[in-house]
Protein backbone atom coordinates (compact mmCIF):
# COMPACT_ATOMS: atom_id res chain seq x y z
CA UNK A 1 0.00 0.00 0.00
CA UNK A 2 1.25 3.49 -0.83
CA UNK A 3 2.05 5.51 2.26
CA UNK A 4 0.08 8.57 3.28
CA UNK A 5 2.07 11.01 5.40
CA UNK A 6 0.66 14.08 7.14
CA UNK A 7 2.85 16.96 8.28
CA UNK A 8 1.46 19.35 10.88
CA UNK A 9 3.04 22.77 11.35
CA UNK A 10 1.70 25.05 14.07
CA UNK A 11 1.43 28.64 12.84
CA UNK A 12 3.57 31.25 14.65
CA UNK A 13 3.53 28.82 17.56
CA UNK A 14 5.04 30.74 20.48
CA UNK A 15 3.24 33.95 19.54
CA UNK A 16 -0.05 32.13 18.95
CA UNK A 17 0.17 30.42 22.34
CA UNK A 18 0.69 33.80 24.00
CA UNK A 19 -2.27 35.30 22.14
CA UNK A 20 -4.49 32.33 22.98
CA UNK A 21 -3.69 32.67 26.69
CA UNK A 22 -4.02 36.46 26.80
CA UNK A 23 -7.03 38.04 25.02
CA UNK A 24 -5.37 41.48 25.14
CA UNK A 25 -2.70 40.26 22.72
CA UNK A 26 -5.06 38.89 20.09
CA UNK A 27 -5.04 40.66 16.75
CA UNK A 28 -2.00 42.73 17.74
CA UNK A 29 1.62 42.67 16.54
CA UNK A 30 3.60 40.76 19.16
CA UNK A 31 7.08 39.27 19.26
CA UNK A 32 8.21 36.55 21.65
CA UNK A 33 11.71 37.18 22.98
CA UNK A 34 14.07 35.13 25.08
CA UNK A 35 14.83 37.73 27.73
CA UNK A 36 13.48 41.11 28.78
CA UNK A 37 16.92 42.71 28.73
CA UNK A 38 18.61 41.57 25.53
CA UNK A 39 17.64 38.96 23.06
CA UNK A 40 16.36 38.34 19.55
CA UNK A 41 12.88 37.65 18.25
CA UNK A 42 12.20 33.90 18.47
CA UNK A 43 8.90 34.20 16.63
CA UNK A 44 6.26 36.81 16.01
CA UNK A 45 2.56 36.99 15.24
CA UNK A 46 1.30 37.33 11.68
CA UNK A 47 0.23 40.89 12.55
CA UNK A 48 3.91 41.64 13.28
CA UNK A 49 5.11 39.86 10.17
CA UNK A 50 3.07 42.26 8.09
CA UNK A 51 5.58 44.96 9.17
CA UNK A 52 8.53 42.87 7.99
CA UNK A 53 9.56 41.56 11.40
CA UNK A 54 11.36 38.22 11.24
CA UNK A 55 12.83 35.62 13.56
CA UNK A 56 16.37 36.52 14.57
CA UNK A 57 15.91 40.30 14.60
CA UNK A 58 16.91 42.17 17.73
CA UNK A 59 14.08 43.76 19.65
CA UNK A 60 15.42 47.18 18.63
CA UNK A 61 15.20 46.28 14.95
CA UNK A 62 11.66 45.01 15.54
CA UNK A 63 10.63 48.24 17.28
CA UNK A 64 12.09 50.29 14.45
CA UNK A 65 9.88 48.47 11.94
CA UNK A 66 6.84 48.49 14.23
CA UNK A 67 6.99 50.96 17.15
CA UNK A 68 3.76 49.57 18.63
CA UNK A 69 4.98 45.97 18.73
CA UNK A 70 4.38 44.17 22.04
CA UNK A 71 7.41 42.24 23.31
CA UNK A 72 6.51 39.14 25.30
CA UNK A 73 9.19 37.21 27.24
CA UNK A 74 9.02 33.55 26.27
CA UNK A 75 7.56 30.98 28.64
CA UNK A 76 9.15 27.62 27.82
CA UNK A 77 6.96 25.58 30.13
CA UNK A 78 3.81 27.01 28.56
CA UNK A 79 5.00 26.01 25.07
CA UNK A 80 6.05 22.55 26.23
CA UNK A 81 2.69 21.95 27.92
CA UNK A 82 0.83 23.09 24.80
CA UNK A 83 2.96 20.91 22.53
CA UNK A 84 2.29 17.87 24.73
CA UNK A 85 -1.46 18.57 24.49
CA UNK A 86 -1.19 18.77 20.70
CA UNK A 87 0.57 15.41 20.60
CA UNK A 88 -2.21 14.02 22.78
CA UNK A 89 -4.74 15.16 20.17
CA UNK A 90 -2.74 13.62 17.33
CA UNK A 91 -2.71 10.25 19.08
CA UNK A 92 -6.44 10.02 18.38
CA UNK A 93 -5.68 9.60 14.68
CA UNK A 94 -2.57 7.39 14.55
CA UNK A 95 0.06 5.89 16.82
CA UNK A 96 2.82 6.63 14.29
CA UNK A 97 3.79 10.19 15.25
CA UNK A 98 7.27 11.65 14.76
CA UNK A 99 7.78 14.90 16.64
CA UNK A 100 9.96 16.94 14.30
CA UNK A 101 10.20 19.95 16.61
CA UNK A 102 8.17 21.63 19.34
CA UNK A 103 5.67 22.88 16.74
CA UNK A 104 5.91 20.27 13.98
CA UNK A 105 5.06 16.60 13.64
CA UNK A 106 4.82 13.90 10.97
CA UNK A 107 2.00 11.36 11.11
CA UNK A 108 1.77 8.15 9.12
CA UNK A 109 -1.99 7.92 8.55
CA UNK A 110 -1.89 5.07 6.01
CA UNK A 111 -3.78 2.66 8.25
CA UNK A 112 -6.08 5.33 9.66
CA UNK A 113 -8.15 5.50 6.48
CA UNK A 114 -10.13 2.39 7.45
CA UNK A 115 -11.64 4.45 10.25
CA UNK A 116 -11.67 7.99 8.82
CA UNK A 117 -12.10 7.08 5.11
CA UNK A 118 -10.50 10.20 3.58
CA UNK A 119 -7.18 11.94 4.21
CA UNK A 120 -8.91 15.30 4.11
CA UNK A 121 -11.28 14.17 6.87
CA UNK A 122 -8.34 13.43 9.17
CA UNK A 123 -6.69 16.78 8.45
CA UNK A 124 -9.85 18.80 9.06
CA UNK A 125 -10.65 16.89 12.26
CA UNK A 126 -7.15 17.59 13.60
CA UNK A 127 -7.33 21.27 12.70
CA UNK A 128 -10.76 21.64 14.32
CA UNK A 129 -9.76 19.76 17.48
CA UNK A 130 -6.62 21.87 18.00
CA UNK A 131 -8.53 25.09 17.38
CA UNK A 132 -11.48 24.14 19.60
CA UNK A 133 -9.38 22.93 22.53
CA UNK A 134 -6.33 25.22 22.35
CA UNK A 135 -7.42 28.19 20.24
CA UNK A 136 -4.54 27.63 17.80
CA UNK A 137 -4.25 27.36 14.02
CA UNK A 138 -2.07 24.94 12.11
CA UNK A 139 -1.15 24.21 8.52
CA UNK A 140 -1.23 20.64 7.24
CA UNK A 141 0.38 18.98 4.25
CA UNK A 142 -0.46 15.47 3.08
CA UNK A 143 1.61 13.51 0.57
CA UNK A 144 3.09 10.07 -0.16
CA UNK A 145 6.24 10.85 1.85
CA UNK A 146 7.72 13.13 4.53
CA UNK A 147 9.63 15.38 2.10
CA UNK A 148 6.53 16.30 0.14
CA UNK A 149 4.23 16.45 3.16
CA UNK A 150 6.47 19.10 4.73
CA UNK A 151 6.68 20.95 1.44
CA UNK A 152 2.88 20.94 1.21
CA UNK A 153 2.38 22.28 4.75
CA UNK A 154 4.53 25.30 3.87
CA UNK A 155 2.50 26.16 0.77
CA UNK A 156 -0.44 27.92 2.46
CA UNK A 157 -0.03 29.68 5.79
CA UNK A 158 -1.66 30.29 8.13
CA UNK A 159 -4.40 27.67 8.50
CA UNK A 160 -3.56 25.91 5.25
CA UNK A 161 -4.32 22.43 3.92
CA UNK A 162 -2.52 21.11 0.83
CA UNK A 163 -2.71 17.54 -0.47
CA UNK A 164 -0.23 16.19 -3.02
CA UNK A 165 -1.35 12.95 -4.69
CA UNK A 166 1.12 10.44 -6.10
CA UNK A 167 0.14 11.10 -9.71
CA UNK A 168 0.56 14.86 -9.21
CA UNK A 169 4.11 14.84 -7.84
CA UNK A 170 6.05 15.51 -11.04
CA UNK A 171 3.92 18.42 -12.15
CA UNK A 172 3.67 19.81 -8.64
CA UNK A 173 7.36 20.17 -7.89
CA UNK A 174 9.14 20.49 -11.25
CA UNK A 175 9.19 24.32 -11.27
CA UNK A 176 9.66 24.84 -7.52
CA UNK A 177 13.00 26.28 -6.32
CA UNK A 178 15.23 23.61 -4.75
CA UNK A 179 15.46 25.81 -1.64
CA UNK A 180 11.81 24.96 -0.93
CA UNK A 181 12.81 21.40 -0.09
CA UNK A 182 13.54 20.56 3.54
CA UNK A 183 17.25 19.75 3.77
CA UNK A 184 18.48 22.14 1.08
CA UNK A 185 19.67 25.27 2.84
CA UNK A 186 20.79 28.61 1.49
CA UNK A 187 24.43 27.62 0.92
CA UNK A 188 23.62 24.34 -0.80
CA UNK A 189 21.01 26.04 -2.98
CA UNK A 190 23.59 28.66 -3.99
CA UNK A 191 26.10 25.94 -4.87
CA UNK A 192 23.52 24.04 -6.90
CA UNK A 193 22.78 27.25 -8.76
CA UNK A 194 26.43 27.41 -9.91
CA UNK A 195 25.81 23.97 -11.43
CA UNK A 196 22.78 25.28 -13.31
CA UNK A 197 20.31 23.70 -10.90
CA UNK A 198 17.64 26.09 -9.65
CA UNK A 199 14.43 24.05 -9.69
CA UNK A 200 13.44 20.62 -8.44
CA UNK A 201 12.89 19.49 -12.02
CA UNK A 202 16.45 20.45 -12.94
CA UNK A 203 17.77 18.61 -9.89
CA UNK A 204 15.79 15.48 -10.75
CA UNK A 205 17.10 15.48 -14.33
CA UNK A 206 20.73 16.12 -13.39
CA UNK A 207 23.05 13.11 -13.89
CA UNK A 208 23.25 11.10 -10.67
CA UNK A 209 26.88 10.22 -11.36
CA UNK A 210 27.89 13.89 -11.41
CA UNK A 211 25.94 14.62 -8.23
CA UNK A 212 27.75 11.75 -6.47
CA UNK A 213 31.10 13.06 -7.66
CA UNK A 214 30.30 16.53 -6.32
CA UNK A 215 28.49 15.61 -3.08
CA UNK A 216 29.53 12.06 -2.26
CA UNK A 217 26.97 9.86 -0.54
CA UNK A 218 24.29 12.57 -0.50
CA UNK A 219 24.41 12.95 -4.28
CA UNK A 220 21.82 10.23 -4.88
CA UNK A 221 19.70 11.60 -2.05
CA UNK A 222 19.67 15.01 -3.76
CA UNK A 223 18.68 13.40 -7.05
CA UNK A 224 15.75 11.62 -5.38
CA UNK A 225 14.67 14.83 -3.67
CA UNK A 226 14.47 16.50 -7.05
CA UNK A 227 12.11 13.72 -8.12
CA UNK A 228 10.04 13.99 -4.96
CA UNK A 229 11.24 10.60 -3.67
CA UNK A 230 11.74 10.01 0.07
CA UNK A 231 11.68 6.56 1.64
CA UNK A 232 12.42 7.65 5.23
CA UNK A 233 9.90 6.24 7.71
CA UNK A 234 7.91 8.10 10.34
CA UNK A 235 9.71 7.22 13.58
CA UNK A 236 7.58 7.45 16.70
CA UNK A 237 9.17 9.71 19.31
CA UNK A 238 8.72 6.87 21.82
CA UNK A 239 11.06 4.76 19.67
CA UNK A 240 13.55 7.56 18.94
CA UNK A 241 16.40 6.70 21.28
CA UNK A 242 19.24 8.35 19.37
CA UNK A 243 20.35 10.59 22.23
CA UNK A 244 23.83 11.90 21.55
CA UNK A 245 24.15 14.95 23.78
CA UNK A 246 22.49 16.96 26.51
CA UNK A 247 23.09 20.70 26.50
CA UNK A 248 21.93 24.08 27.64
CA UNK A 249 23.03 27.55 26.60
CA UNK A 250 21.92 31.08 27.38
CA UNK A 251 22.38 34.60 26.11
CA UNK A 252 23.62 36.66 29.06
CA UNK A 253 21.70 39.70 30.25
CA UNK A 254 24.73 41.83 29.31
CA UNK A 255 28.15 41.26 27.77
CA UNK A 256 30.50 39.95 30.46
CA UNK A 257 34.28 40.00 30.88
CA UNK A 258 34.43 39.33 34.66
CA UNK A 259 35.74 35.76 34.95
CA UNK A 260 33.95 35.20 38.27
CA UNK A 261 30.58 36.02 36.73
CA UNK A 262 31.37 33.73 33.81
CA UNK A 263 32.13 30.97 36.33
CA UNK A 264 28.72 31.44 37.95
CA UNK A 265 26.92 31.14 34.63
CA UNK A 266 28.85 27.98 33.78
CA UNK A 267 27.90 26.53 37.18
CA UNK A 268 24.24 27.33 36.54
CA UNK A 269 24.38 25.70 33.11
CA UNK A 270 26.18 22.67 34.57
CA UNK A 271 23.46 22.26 37.17
CA UNK A 272 20.75 22.39 34.48
CA UNK A 273 22.54 19.79 32.36
CA UNK A 274 23.34 17.56 35.34
CA UNK A 275 19.80 17.56 36.66
CA UNK A 276 18.30 16.48 33.35
CA UNK A 277 20.92 13.89 32.49
CA UNK A 278 20.39 12.25 35.88
CA UNK A 279 16.63 12.28 35.46
CA UNK A 280 16.86 10.16 32.32
CA UNK A 281 19.64 7.90 33.53
CA UNK A 282 22.62 8.99 31.43
CA UNK A 283 26.27 9.75 32.09
CA UNK A 284 28.85 11.23 29.74
CA UNK A 285 32.59 11.76 29.51
CA UNK A 286 32.98 14.63 27.02
CA UNK A 287 32.15 18.20 28.05
CA UNK A 288 31.74 20.88 25.39
CA UNK A 289 31.95 24.59 26.23
CA UNK A 290 30.36 27.07 23.81
CA UNK A 291 31.30 30.76 23.84
CA UNK A 292 29.89 33.58 21.77
CA UNK A 293 31.59 36.98 21.84
CA UNK A 294 29.79 40.31 21.69
CA UNK A 295 30.48 40.51 17.94
CA UNK A 296 28.65 37.14 17.55
CA UNK A 297 31.83 35.17 16.87
CA UNK A 298 31.00 31.70 18.21
CA UNK A 299 33.25 28.72 18.91
CA UNK A 300 33.29 25.49 20.91
CA UNK A 301 35.99 23.54 22.67
CA UNK A 302 35.69 20.12 24.28
CA UNK A 303 37.48 17.94 26.79
CA UNK A 304 37.10 14.17 27.21
CA UNK A 305 37.86 12.75 30.64
CA UNK A 306 38.58 9.19 31.75
CA UNK A 307 35.41 8.38 33.69
CA UNK A 308 31.69 8.91 33.01
CA UNK A 309 30.02 11.67 35.03
CA UNK A 310 26.57 13.16 35.63
CA UNK A 311 27.18 15.27 38.73
CA UNK A 312 26.79 19.06 38.49
CA UNK A 313 30.16 19.88 40.01
CA UNK A 314 32.04 17.29 37.93
CA UNK A 315 30.53 18.84 34.81
CA UNK A 316 31.30 22.33 36.11
CA UNK A 317 34.96 21.69 36.97
CA UNK A 318 35.55 20.00 33.62
CA UNK A 319 34.03 23.03 31.86
CA UNK A 320 36.32 25.31 33.90
CA UNK A 321 39.35 23.34 32.71
CA UNK A 322 38.24 24.09 29.15
CA UNK A 323 37.71 27.77 29.98
CA UNK A 324 41.22 28.05 31.49
CA UNK A 325 42.68 26.86 28.19
CA UNK A 326 40.97 29.71 26.32
CA UNK A 327 42.24 33.28 26.18
CA UNK A 328 39.10 35.39 26.04
CA UNK A 329 39.55 38.10 23.45
CA UNK A 330 36.24 39.92 23.86
CA UNK A 331 33.34 40.28 26.26
CA UNK A 332 31.12 37.19 26.29
CA UNK A 333 27.54 37.34 25.03
CA UNK A 334 26.51 33.66 25.25
CA UNK A 335 27.67 30.58 27.12
CA UNK A 336 26.74 26.95 26.65
CA UNK A 337 27.59 23.66 28.35
CA UNK A 338 26.96 20.28 26.71
CA UNK A 339 27.80 16.71 27.74
CA UNK A 340 28.32 14.04 25.07
CA UNK A 341 29.74 10.51 24.72
CA UNK A 342 26.71 9.27 26.61
CA UNK A 343 25.93 5.90 28.10
CA UNK A 344 23.06 4.70 30.23
CA UNK A 345 24.16 5.45 33.78
CA UNK A 346 25.29 2.65 36.03
CA UNK A 347 26.26 3.28 39.64
CA UNK A 348 29.58 1.95 40.86
CA UNK A 349 30.27 2.09 44.58
CA UNK A 350 33.17 4.36 45.49
CA UNK A 351 36.04 2.97 47.55
CA UNK A 352 36.15 6.10 49.71
CA UNK A 353 32.48 7.03 49.61
CA UNK A 354 32.97 10.46 47.99
CA UNK A 355 31.07 9.52 44.84
CA UNK A 356 28.24 8.02 46.88
CA UNK A 357 27.93 11.25 48.83
CA UNK A 358 27.78 13.32 45.66
CA UNK A 359 25.14 11.02 44.19
CA UNK A 360 22.98 11.29 47.29
CA UNK A 361 23.27 15.10 47.35
CA UNK A 362 22.47 15.32 43.64
CA UNK A 363 19.40 13.10 43.90
CA UNK A 364 18.15 15.02 46.93
CA UNK A 365 18.49 18.36 45.13
CA UNK A 366 16.71 16.91 42.09
CA UNK A 367 13.76 15.72 44.17
CA UNK A 368 13.33 19.12 45.82
CA UNK A 369 13.60 21.05 42.56
CA UNK A 370 11.25 18.64 40.78
CA UNK A 371 8.65 19.24 43.46
CA UNK A 372 9.02 22.96 44.11
CA UNK A 373 10.51 24.34 40.90
CA UNK A 374 13.90 25.00 39.28
CA UNK A 375 16.62 26.34 41.59
CA UNK A 376 14.52 26.03 44.77
CA UNK A 377 17.71 24.53 46.14
CA UNK A 378 20.98 25.28 44.37
CA UNK A 379 24.69 25.73 44.82
CA UNK A 380 25.60 28.70 47.00
CA UNK A 381 27.41 30.52 44.21
CA UNK A 382 24.15 30.75 42.24
CA UNK A 383 21.88 32.28 44.88
CA UNK A 384 22.27 35.80 43.46
CA UNK A 385 22.25 34.72 39.82
CA UNK A 386 19.49 35.46 37.31
CA UNK A 387 18.32 31.94 36.41
CA UNK A 388 17.66 32.47 32.72
CA UNK A 389 15.73 29.67 31.02
CA UNK A 390 16.72 30.48 27.46
CA UNK A 391 14.62 29.61 24.43
CA UNK A 392 13.35 26.20 23.40
CA UNK A 393 15.50 24.56 20.78
CA UNK A 394 14.10 23.10 17.55
CA UNK A 395 15.45 19.72 18.66
CA UNK A 396 13.05 19.56 21.63
CA UNK A 397 11.10 16.35 22.12
CA UNK A 398 8.01 15.80 24.30
CA UNK A 399 9.67 13.21 26.47
CA UNK A 400 13.07 11.82 27.21
CA UNK A 401 16.47 13.39 27.55
CA UNK A 402 16.25 15.51 24.37
CA UNK A 403 13.73 17.73 26.06
CA UNK A 404 16.61 19.63 27.69
CA UNK A 405 18.22 20.87 24.49
CA UNK A 406 17.55 24.53 25.22
CA UNK A 407 19.27 27.42 23.48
Amino acid sequence: MDRIILHLDMNAFFASVEQASNPHLRGKPIAVIGSEERTVVTTCSYEARAFGIKTGMTKYEAKKLCPEIILVPGNNQKYIDTSVKIIGILKNYTSLIEVFSIDEAFLDITNSLTLFHKTENIARLIKKKINDELGLLCSIGIAPNKLLAKLASDMKKPDGLVIIKKEEISGFIKDLPVSNLCGIGEKLAAYLKTMGIKTCGELGRYPVKTLKQRFGVIGERLHNMGLGIDESPVVSYEEDQGVKSVGHSMTLTKDVSDINIIHKYILQLSEMVGRRIRKYGYSGKTIVLTIRYKDFTTFTKQLTIESYINNDLDIYFTALKILKSIKLEQEVRLLGVTITSLIKYYHQLSLFGDEDKKNIIGKTMDKINDRFGDFTITHGNLIMNDHSQGVISPSWRPSGVRRVEVK
